[in-house]
């Protein structure tokens, strides 16, 4: 259902890096990239993808309040990886691995500009 999407960043070449380490433990490539943005996926495939852009307007990031973005992990011992890296890349917590309800497992993260993410599996 969801093709991809994207959160904005003050600095690209800072946050960047946060992105690069997330993907590259979910083996998820750089598939595109610009001055202005940088997108994460495969291009053969159903899997989201995800991008990190200065906004167009030119106007600075902000973060939406409620909103989040979903990384698929293939098992706990991932969704506690990808949490991990995120801390050690910078991001804050807010939720570390673990059940949330039955047959869900997840953490949850901001990246580097306060976005929020988790990371997470069913079953």
């Amino acid at each position: 259902m969801i093709g991809y999407v994207t959160v904005g960043t003050r600095d690209l070449q800072r946050s960047a890096p946060f992105y690069d380490a997330l993907a590259k433990e979910l083996d998820t490539p750089r598939m595109m990239e610009s001055d202005s943005f940088i997108a994460w996926g495969k291009v053969e495939g159903a899997a989201a993808g995800i991008g990190l852009t200065l906004p167009f307007d030119g106007e600075p990031a902000t973060v939406g309040n409620g909103v989040m973005v979903a990384l698929a992990a293939r098992d706990q011992d991932q969704v506690r990886r990808l949490y991990e890296i995120a801390l050690a890349m910078g991001g804050k917590c807010e939720g570390p691995p673990g059940p949330r309800g039955e047959g869900f497992y997840a953490a949850y993260f901001r990246d580097l500009d306060g976005n929020k993410l988790n990371a997470f599996v069913m079953g």
